[in-house]
């Protein structure tokens, strides 16, 4: 695709970063928090409710599920609503849901409510990240680095979560189903991050869209089989990626770790991942083909085994520092590779396409490696199976070309 010339050269200026920073906080609500929370939950719920691996896993499954349900709606919605009020709309849903998930016990209810919040989520991320690749559109010179810092919203929900969780589990863990007050304080914190949003949503639907430019080699529209092996990497970074988030804090709790050692890797991967965006902004930028997704995907697959060999602290300490600093990452170079290979008119038709892979893959992992758990080898082998998902993922990648 030729150089969009008629996109405005414009200097970044702080209105531009304080959006950046604005948005991230819709990565924070869907993922960091509404998603990835549950791991730090689901240790004292298993124990409590008496739950299998099987069926812990199965909690993520329905949240993926309706994360992939959410990404076919999310087009549609688009053609009536704009990505902002999408943005805002669906964080303030999420919210909900996540307060809701502390009145119940039954596995059933429970279910329902991480159905429901992962549609929610998954509205909030599309509209998000089109959001974010319009600005970086607006400011292409930093625009890797832009739609890095969305993505590494993430890692705010992650650390917020690292703080509130083990604390609210340990302070109330005399009471009955003392678990449910995290629920509470997380609602909370998605509420807040929910009231920041308005303020992009707004501003930025006074934009006009990215000029397309004159006509390009390239396709203007996005077809599925032009990004057939992107799509299928993304879709075992889904499988694989969400095996670890899911379950790597019921392993380390497993092997006897404390909850402040828990606490300190939780919060450290999610710092790794707010610095994830400065790290990885120039591999975005330099490559129009799927040799980021590859890289990255790979990278991940080390991260993901290596709490699967051995318990050595420093070891595990890294294994969480590196998975931080690259899973969203992952996420953001499958929106550069549709920015720099669509015009922006087809920028929400391919966002949604590599989302609803992303949830297909998502729907498959909890389960699997919770079946692989309740069997020999137990959390162990189930990281295994992850890490084998991503880099068989990285090797479809490295056969996706610039269009």
């Amino acid at each position: 695709m030729a150089p969009q010339a008629s996109t405005p050269q414009l200097a970044i200026d702080a209105q531009a970063w304080g959006l950046a920073l604005a948005l991230s906080l819709g990565a924070a609500v869907s993922l960091g928090i509404t998603r990835f929370a549950y791991g730090l939950l689901l240790p004292a719920m298993r124990t409590d409710l008496g739950w299998s691996y099987t069926l812990a896993g199965a909690m993520n499954t329905a949240n993926a599920l309706g994360y992939f349900i959410g990404a076919l709606l999310t087009p549609r919605l688009l053609r009536s609503r704009g990505p902002g009020e999408l943005l805002w709309g669906g964080a303030l849903l999420a919210t909900a849901f996540m307060a809701l998930s502390g009145f119940f016990t039954d596995a059933t209810a429970l279910l329902v409510q991480r159905l429901l919040a992962g549609v929610a989520s998954a509205l909030v991320f599309v509209a998000g990240g089109l959001l974010a690749a319009r600005l970086g559109a607006r400011y292409p010179r930093h625009s890797g680095l832009l739609l890095g810092m969305y993505y590494g919203g993430t890692g705010l929900g992650i650390v917020a979560s690292a703080v509130l969780v083990p604390w609210l589990l340990e302070r109330f863990a005399a009471q009955l189903h003392g678990w449910q007050w995290s629920w509470w304080a997380l609602a909370l914190a998605c509420g807040l991050g929910t009231a920041v949003l308005v303020w992009p949503a707004r501003v930025m639907a006074r934009w006009a869209l990215p000029a397309a430019g004159a006509a390009t080699a390239g396709p203007q529209q996005f077809h599925w089989t032009d990004f057939r092996y992107g799509l299928a990497g993304y879709t075992l970074f889904g499988v694989g990626y969400i095996g670890y988030m899911t379950f790597v804090v019921a392993l380390l709790r497993s092997q006897g770790t404390s909850a402040a050692a828990v606490t300190l890797f939780y919060a450290l991967l999610g710092v790794a991942v707010c610095a994830s965006s400065r790290i990885w902004a120039g591999l975005l930028d330099r490559h129009r083909n799927g040799r980021p997704l590859a890289t990255l995907n790979a990278l991940l697959g080390v991260a993901t085994i290596l709490p699967a060999l051995t318990q050595w602290w420093p070891v595990v300490l890294a294994s969480g520092l590196l998975f931080g600093a690259v899973f969203l990452s992952v996420v953001a170079s499958t929106t550069a590779l549709v920015r720099h290979n669509l015009p922006p008119v087809a920028w929400a038709a391919g966002i949604s396409a590599f989302t609803t892979v992303f949830a297909a893959g998502q729907i498959v992992g909890p389960t699997v490696v919770g079946w692989i758990a309740d069997g020999p080898g137990g959390l162990a082998r189930g990281l295994v199976f992850s890490a084998c998902a991503l880099w068989l993922g990285a090797a479809l990648a490295t056969r996706q070309k610039a269009l």
